[in-house]
């Protein structure tokens, strides 16, 4: 896989000892709605060391408005709100973060 320019590196901190319950959510609803509206994922993470209860997600982006075009699509999606209350309950916090790619050095990224 290409590397991206763009990364949406997004953090859910889960209620303690619900991480299995929400991925399962997650699974279920949320990711048929992001493969077919962000497309596909660059990863997905939990926190081994450091803060816990921490699951991490990454998708890659062309560009601002690609970001833009296809996070629009997710959050107008008539079956995301499903994904939202039945997920509210298990998320205490969400960070997320878009990070730029450095050129020079992603030239030693394998593809």
């Amino acid at each position: 896989m290409a590397v991206k320019p763009l990364v949406d590196y997004r953090v859910y901190t889960i209620t303690p000892r619900k991480m299995g319950e929400f991925v399962e959510v997650f699974n279920r609803l949320a990711m048929p709605i992001l493969k077919e509206t962000l497309g596909t994922p660059l990863g997905f993470y939990t926190t081994l060391v450091g803060k816990q209860n921490q699951f991490v997600h990454l998708w890659g982006y062309d560009s601002l408005e690609d970001y833009e075009r296809r996070s629009a699509a997710r959050d107008t999606h008539p079956e995301f709100p499903n994904y939202l209350a039945a997920s509210a309950h298990l998320i205490v916090a969400q960070e997320t973060s878009l990070v730029r790619g450095i050129d020079l050095l992603n030239e030693w990224v394998e593809a």
